[in-house]
């Protein structure tokens, strides 16, 4: 399960009810930001969310809408004293652009934290004890760009009953059996975890892309996801103005929802020269399970 709590879901010039992008995921006791606009901290406090256990940022690119607010986030992590280091993903281009911007306010290869700075290939970038997060290119511009793929893996759970019935102790003996493993209890009597495991529960996917000019080839990527967070910048009545800012429309959003089988459609990145019901309209003709995201949104998938 990933909760979504959206900081910021307006396009490149922000408005009094949209903040610049910023996404936080949470999943099995891990919390990671996807871009850093400008003003991110303070949405982070606005939501609830908090800096807690802040310890992972995705970069979908370089563009000043979605990194300005990195400074001032690690200020502020630095006074808070957490965490003891953050790790941040993005494309090589975004990174030496990060590193550029670091150093403008505490010098060449200095940051106010332990930072580990982790260029992007496409592939496995994220793997954690109940889920994954992979990564893969995506065309806006001549921008070094990814977006994200975040897999929970397929899960069985120990049935208590049986556990009781069996008179297995509570850990270690318990959480042996979680991970796969027999185990001999005292009488002597070897446990197997086939005897009390549960059925699998099905996995979950959610996809994040930032900023795209085409949505060819993001499919594959795409495909059968429970929930897609991808930007619907402009309406197809613009859509020469789209391609000409290489960006999408909610219709081009919604096709490729259409297309991939997915869950839900949360549309992002929102222009300021539609309401949001303009949006919605254009998307629901294709794909009916669409929605607009709004700043301090929470959303399961």
């Amino acid at each position: 399960m990933f909760d979504l709590t959206f900081l910021g879901t307006s396009a490149s010039v922000p408005s009094a009810q949209r903040n610049h992008p910023g996404l936080l995921v949470e999943a099995a006791g891990h919390r990671i930001l996807v871009d850093c606009g400008e003003g991110t901290q303070r949405q982070l406090l606005r939501s609830g969310a908090g800096f807690r256990r802040l310890d992972r940022l995705l970069l979908t690119h370089d563009h000043l809408d979605h990194v300005l607010g990195i400074p001032g986030l690690l200020s502020t992590l630095r006074l808070r004293q957490a965490p003891d280091l953050m790790t941040v993903h993005g494309g090589a281009a975004t990174l030496e652009f990060v590193k550029r911007m670091l150093a403008g306010f505490w010098g060449g290869g200095k940051a106010p934290i332990p930072l580990q700075l982790v260029p992007l290939a496409e592939g496995r970038i994220v793997e954690a004890n109940e889920f994954n997060i992979d990564c893969f290119r995506v065309r806006h511009r001549d921008t070094d760009s990814f977006g994200f793929s975040f897999e929970s893996r397929k899960r069985r759970h120990l049935l208590p009953d049986r556990l009781a019935a069996l008179g297995v102790p509570d850990r270690p003996m318990r959480g042996e059996l979680a991970e796969g493993r027999a185990v001999t209890l005292a009488d002597g009597r070897v446990i197997d975890s086939e005897d009390v495991l549960g059925p699998e529960k099905g996995m979950r996917k959610l996809v994040v892309v930032g900023d795209t000019e085409t949505i060819e080839g993001l499919a594959l990527h795409i495909r059968d996801a429970d929930a897609l967070v991808i930007e619907a910048t402009f309406l197809d009545r613009d859509a020469a103005t789209a391609r000409e800012y290489g960006h999408l429309t909610a219709a081009q959003a919604a096709s490729l929802a259409a297309e991939s089988n997915v869950g839900q459609l949360l549309l992002t990145h929102i222009s300021g020269r539609y309401l949001d019901e303009e949006i919605i309209a254009e998307a629901t003709k294709t794909f009916p399970n669409s929605r607009v995201a709004r700043d301090f949104d929470r959303i399961m998938v």
